[in-house]
């Protein structure tokens, strides 16, 4: 190998030259900044492979619980549930802006959880209700979604953990592919396989007509009020994909996310889209749920298609606050996968300010 180490010292001393160049203020700070950027990413896929895949992801997960037990005895949010003709659906708090939920049968008295994080506040909230726990819908593997699934299994023996196969989801028992139904009582809740977040995260939609009301989506980390997750392990197209598979449920779905990010969403919403009047609506109401640290879930997806970027990269108007793209669009313009991933830049940059 003889060559590779060659051309390695080749280019180390072009680069010395370089930045030794009278003349090389610029390429100094081309290099820092390409520097800086790489060493950033390389520094996040590190730690996000020991989040994921090491023991050190479950420690990390564990201070969480312990901090926000601490600073929030009774939950961050003060939550309402929601109840139809014989389903309930009732979010629970859990560490410092998650939210988990029961789905519950209040007929048969059985129930189902979604993203279980925190054992303890799922398992009262089952006490209270008198309900019997039958199944753990995950909708990924990041401990802050899945963290109570080995706790709770445990203590209800007849508990079915699902999830996707893809994603290593902790102590899962029961698979799940796109499409696929899991049915408990009269709870009908199909999986739809939204990639992006992770490689295997599932979004799970209540059938509304089995008890004649709204259809019910938890989302996980696809999709918030007015805002959707990071992709992790995908691509933007991959994002796209699945944002678009959620677009094509219907206007009067209730969504159920997996994080209390409603007025940092909606802030970041009136920087791309100043003169949106449902934004702008929206973020009143937010405001005045959050001055008496009331929940904000759930919203609709009609409510979601006139204000959340992230679901607006078709509308135009989103092409003027970001400048002039590499098409292709017919007109120079951004694509929509590379509009969403503009959008992400500008999102992350705005929450650093």
């Amino acid at each position: 190998m003889a060559w590779l180490w060659v051309a390695s010292c080749g280019i180390l001393l072009f680069v010395v030259v370089l930045l030794l160049s009278p003349r090389s203020c610029r390429a100094r700070r081309t290099l820092r900044g390409l520097f800086m950027a790489r060493s950033r990413r390389l520094l996040f896929r590190i730690g996000y492979s020991l989040y994921t895949r090491t023991w050190l992801g479950y420690l990390f997960y564990r201070q969480q619980l312990r901090r926000a037990r601490n600073r929030y005895p009774k939950g961050h949010s003060r939550t309402q549930p929601r109840l139809f003709n014989g389903v309930k659906v009732l979010p629970i708090p859990v560490l410092s802006d998650n939210y988990s939920y029961l789905i519950i049968d209040t007929q048969a008295r059985l129930a189902v959880a979604v993203d279980p994080s925190d054992p303890q506040a799922v398992q009262a909230s089952i006490e209270k209700e008198g309900v019997t726990l039958v199944a753990i819908l995950c909708t990924h593997k990041h401990w802050d979604h899945s963290g109570g699934n080995r706790d709770l299994s445990r203590r209800h023996q007849d508990c079915r953990v699902y999830g996707s196969p893809q994603d290593g989801v902790p102590y899962l028992t029961h698979p799940l592919c796109h499409q696929d139904v899991v049915s408990v009582g009269r709870l009908q809740i199909r999986a739809l396989a939204t990639p992006g977040h992770t490689q295997g995260h599932l979004v799970y939609l209540l059938d509304g007509e089995p008890y004649k009301g709204p259809s019910c989506l938890f989302s996980g980390d696809l999709l918030f009020l007015s805002g959707c997750g990071r992709t992790f392990e995908g691509t933007a197209e991959t994002m796209l994909s699945s944002l678009d598979t959620v677009l094509g449920l219907g206007d009067d779905t209730l969504l159920w996310p997996g994080h209390e990010y409603a007025e940092e969403n909606l802030g970041f919403a009136g920087v791309v889209e100043p003169e949106n009047l449902a934004r702008e609506r929206k973020m009143q109401w937010v405001q005045r749920q959050r001055m008496e640290r009331r929940s904000t879930c759930p919203s609709t997806l009609g409510e979601e298609r006139s204000y959340n970027p992230f679901l607006r990269t078709h509308c135009l108007v989103l092409q003027e606050p970001l400048g002039q793209g590499p098409g292709p669009m017919g007109d120079d313009g951004y694509s929509r996968a590379q509009l969403l991933e503009k959008l992400r830049q500008l999102k992350d940059l705005h929450k650093s300010k």
